[in-house]
């Protein structure tokens, strides 16, 4: 089976899942991506694996804004590549895939139309995350829909938006995006515990040490956290740490809110390179997530992967599958304080437990492997090809 992903932009995670593809095929997959638009250290890495394989293509054309750090749906954003039609066909794909709606799916659809290829959507959007969804975008993906074959979805809130715009359940296959769980939780075994010493050492860190790694924006929820934060520190006797790693254009803002609320145990320790993330997961006691909206956040199975019991945003696409109640973590809701100090005083109860949850974490995360991703896009490949021209 002949194998072409259209994926625009891809991050270091997607580098597993397409060696496990390229294997499945024995090296017949393909990509085509925005080489201006994909980070240099992770095109190189799919070149390592992929070779000639890896088309990087430059000079797209380009309609609208475009900023990752709005919510969906808030920015119409067109992108078309003149020669994307033409690498499309150099590959001679028996299925083709493309990433949601917009963007460079547009000659996904126009490629089936034309070679009568089948067609496999991978997609993450939710109710939740499409709650604001215009009539015309909506209108769009039902029309779309049509020559689509096949559907591979993150989880059950994404199929349960698909099949909300009218797509046939049996069309679906569950589980296409993961992290890179083998090689962080390599990393994470690597690192010493006099690294780790050190770690707590220079951020001054206390006994219980919860970590958020993301994006510095309004959606992320951040300030939501800091605000429920202050409650938890000034009342609670057993001293704690809120660890922040990521960099966004809200970290002036952040900070000033965090010093306003007399906050002494909440350190921002900016950006970290994707491969020198592991130390940090390590010295984590407990990993939260207090996003506002989110289609499948990876760091959850990331912290997973590294042994940390989960705090999860009920509005994170990913809770069904991977949090389990009392199990691995909690879920809160960010925009209710009550809510998300109730699961920090409980971490705080079961500090004890909070190893035996990060190994629960490890086993419940097994099942969203790049293997299985892999596993699953195969699988809906096959789908599209079974139901081409049904």
């Amino acid at each position: 089976m002949k194998i072409t992903w259209v994926i625009r932009s891809f991050l270091d995670y997607h580098i597993p899942v397409f060696e496990a593809l390229d294997k499945r095929t024995d090296g017949n997959f393909s990509i085509i991506y925005a080489d201006d638009f994909v980070p240099p250290r992770v095109s190189k890495k799919a070149q390592n694996i992929l070779g000639s394989r890896a088309i990087g293509l430059t000079g797209e054309w380009q309609f609208g804004k475009e900023d990752f750090h709005y919510k969906a749906n808030a920015l119409l954003s067109l992108r078309f590549h003149p020669g994307l039609m033409k690498a499309i066909k150099k590959t001679k794909p028996e299925v083709l895939i493309g990433d949601g709606f917009f963007k460079w799916t547009a000659a996904v659809f126009l490629y089936k139309i034309i070679h009568k290829v089948p067609t496999l959507i991978c997609y993450e959007r939710t109710m939740h995350t499409e709650r604001n969804a215009q009539w015309y975008r909506i209108a769009y993906r039902k029309f779309a829909l049509r020559w689509v074959d096949a559907m591979c979805c993150n989880g059950k809130l994404a199929g349960e938006y698909v099949q909300s715009l009218g797509y046939p359940a049996n069309k679906i296959a569950y589980g296409h995006m993961v992290a890179d769980v083998t090689g962080l939780k390599h990393n994470a075994m690597k690192v010493t515990e006099k690294k780790i010493v050190e770690l707590k050492t220079k951020h001054k860190l206390n006994e219980i040490v919860f970590l958020f790694v993301g994006q510095l924006s309004k959606r992320k929820g951040i300030y939501q956290l800091l605000e429920s934060w202050a409650n938890f520190e000034h009342t609670n006797s057993v001293k704690s740490s809120l660890l922040i790693v990521g960099k966004g254009p809200e970290k002036e803002n952040l900070l000033n809110l965090s010093k306003k609320l007399n906050l002494s145990s909440v350190r921002f320790v900016g950006a970290i390179d994707y491969d020198n993330i592991a130390i940090y997961y390590a010295a984590a006691d407990v990993f939260i997530i207090p996003t506002l909206e989110d289609n499948w956040s990876l760091v959850v199975p990331e912290a997973m992967a590294c042994g940390l019991p989960i705090l999860c945003s009920k509005y994170n696409g990913c809770w069904p599958e991977l949090i389990h109640q009392d199990k691995n973590g909690w879920i809160f809701d960010p925009l209710d304080s009550e809510s998300t100090v109730k699961c920090l005083n409980l971490c705080i109860e079961n500090k004890n437990e909070l190893t035996k949850m990060g190994i629960n974490s490890q086993e419940i995360v097994k099942n969203y492997s790049p293997e299985k991703a892999a596993g699953t896009i195969i699988r809906g490949c096959e789908i599209a090809m079974n139901c081409l021209g049904n």
